[in-house]
């Protein structure tokens, strides 16, 4: 299963999450809204916006329920707290050319996404998308990595077992 990061690392999931976002602080949906209405939000098809709400329905950040034909979506922030508490820290932290970085917070004491200066005064960079981004990679890497070495480990056994099992012939 994949970690929470390099799932909202996504930015169509992202953006599902943000519409959920939205609707959990409103009262007229009842934080909840319907698949189709998360097509006509979004602008994407129904089958990408099942497959990636499955995604997040599969790590805890959304539940679901049906009613009749129709599937409602809801936000379940507990498990981004674990997100925001490991990147609290980097909120107090300095940009590359020793300036503080700031974050922005709602008077209702929601985040605000932030950019900074890119390197080389290339534009800006949204920090939430750089961070989701090499969480993502550094994710991949490491699983990568654990496969080689796990199928490395497999072929070592193998051909242990090989080179330690009498053969008929051997007698």
């Amino acid at each position: 299963m994949a970690d929470i990061f390099s799932v909202v690392a996504d930015p169509t999931r992202r953006a599902l999450l943000g519409e959920l976002l939205t609707a959990y602080g409103a009262d007229a949906t009842g934080g909840e809204l319907s698949v189709g209405q998360l097509v006509l939000r979004l602008g994407v098809s129904q089958p990408t916006v099942s497959k990636h709400l499955r995604v997040l329905r599969d790590i805890g950040l959304v539940t679901s329920r049906e009613e009749g034909q129709h599937r409602y979506y809801r936000l379940d922030p507990e498990p981004l707290l674990g997100i925001e508490d490991w990147v609290v820290p980097f909120t107090n932290a300095v940009d590359a050319d020793g300036t503080p970085a700031t974050t922005s917070w709602t008077p209702d004491g929601q985040p605000v996404s932030f950019r900074r200066g890119a390197p080389g005064g290339r534009g800006t960079v949204e920090v939430g998308t750089e961070l989701g981004r090499v969480m993502a990679e550094a994710s991949h890497r490491a699983t990568v990595a654990f496969t080689g070495a796990q199928q490395g480990w497999e072929r070592v056994v193998d051909r242990s077992r090989r080179r330690f099992t009498k053969r008929p012939e051997d007698d």
